[in-house]
């Protein structure tokens, strides 16, 4: 599987180590009264899709960045990739 990595161009996945579904951006609030739960929910319910799904991918054997990678489960075919930081900044979660 390719990865058209947004500023390097294509890249072998082999060079990547998949984490798990980009919802992993959007961390609970610790302070929030419910943090017990939303941290249960957030570190251990996973949905397992059939089609497309948006992953979080980290480029271990490259430039050390993370991307958010839109595939389809079934066929393998990437719709898009994404910066993480990107993704991140465009939900206002920047620092």
């Amino acid at each position: 599987m390719i990865i058209n990595h947004p500023l390097l161009g294509p890249r072998d996945s082999a060079e990547f180590t998949y984490l798990g579904d980009a919802r992993l951006i959007d961390r609970p609030d610790w302070q929030s009264d419910t943090a017990t739960a939303e941290f249960h929910d957030y570190g251990y319910l996973r949905d397992n899709p059939a089609g497309n799904h948006r992953e979080l991918w980290f480029h271990e054997g490259g430039d050390r960045s993370w991307l958010v990678v839109t595939r389809n489960t079934v066929t393998h075919e990437i719709k898009s990739v994404e910066l993480a930081r990107d993704v991140a900044r465009a939900q206002g979660r920047s620092k």
